[in-house]
């Protein structure tokens, strides 16, 4: 599938630089491709939609985190064959602003089972929602970066 095919919107992260009633981050992913690609990757080995916890979101910085120019690729795979079910470019600064966001979100509400809301979608129409807990980052060489990573107190990675 291709990167271009997928358009991100996030909503309720400003709230934290304005000092403003805590919102859960959210961000939506929206396939405008052929949509049996995108059911298929989505899809379990017992034919169903994957759930939150049969997923996992990370981005892989393409340069320097402090640099304000570098861009990253943000994932979501499959948690039980490791296979990606769709991958985007995105602005590092607004990925690592959308964790933040999340992280202050869990530490306001006490919210330790769903810090920020993800749904996918094919071409406007809603196909999966996940409320998660996790968003990894990792550099350009593929160490994970602990300090810009959502990781919930308890988890052994």
């Amino acid at each position: 599938m291709r990167r271009d095919y997928f358009t991100l919107e996030v909503r309720n992260v400003d709230w934290v630089e304005e000092d403003a009633e805590a919102k859960k981050p959210t961000v939506i992913i929206d396939f405008e491709g052929p949509s049996s690609t995108l059911r298929e990757r989505l899809t379990g080995t017992g034919d169903e939609l994957l759930d939150a916890e049969e997923t996992d979101v990370a981005f892989r910085l393409q340069g320097p985190v402090d640099d304000d120019d570098t861009a990253g690729v943000v994932s979501v795979t499959n948690r039980i064959t490791g296979d990606f079910v769709l991958e985007l470019n995105q602005d590092a600064d607004d990925v690592l602003k959308f964790i933040a966001a999340a992280r202050e979100y869990g530490k306001t509400t006490g919210d330790m089972d769903g810090r920020y809301h993800v749904e996918i979608s094919i071409n406007g129409e809603d196909l999966v929602e996940y409320e998660k807990s996790t968003f990894l980052v990792y550099n350009d060489e593929g160490n994970l970066l602990r300090q810009h990573s959502l990781i919930p107190s308890g988890v052994e990675l």
